[in-house]
């Protein structure tokens, strides 16, 4: 038996991991597109149009904070369904829509 040390130290490397994990701090997307699912069902169920409308806002605001890679059914399907509540309230009660606190 020998004792001569076969490892080489001028090939060693100390691991470096690539990958990363990445955590993402702004959800206003994923708020925004619930929210808009709430007001607009609030507006198809109850026939209240600034919900319909606050649905359609909240639409537009999570389409524009959306990621390249996102989803994109779930953005048209929260378009569809806050278009669908404002036509809905509309073709309920064609009178122009009065805000609750005035």
């Amino acid at each position: 038996m020998t004792s001569i040390d076969l490892r080489r130290n001028d090939k060693i490397k100390r691991f470096k991991s690539s990958y990363t994990l990445q955590f993402s701090d702004d959800n206003l997307q994923e708020y925004m597109n619930v929210m808009g699912m709430i007001f607009s069902m609030c507006g198809l169920m109850m026939k209240v149009k600034w919900c319909a409308w606050i649905s359609v806002l909240c639409s537009f605001i999570g389409f524009a904070n959306a990621r390249g890679g996102d989803d994109s059914k779930q953005i048209f399907s929260c378009f569809m369904l806050s278009i669908s509540a404002v036509v809905m309230s509309y073709l309920q009660n064609p009178t122009p829509m009065t805000l609750p606190f005035m």
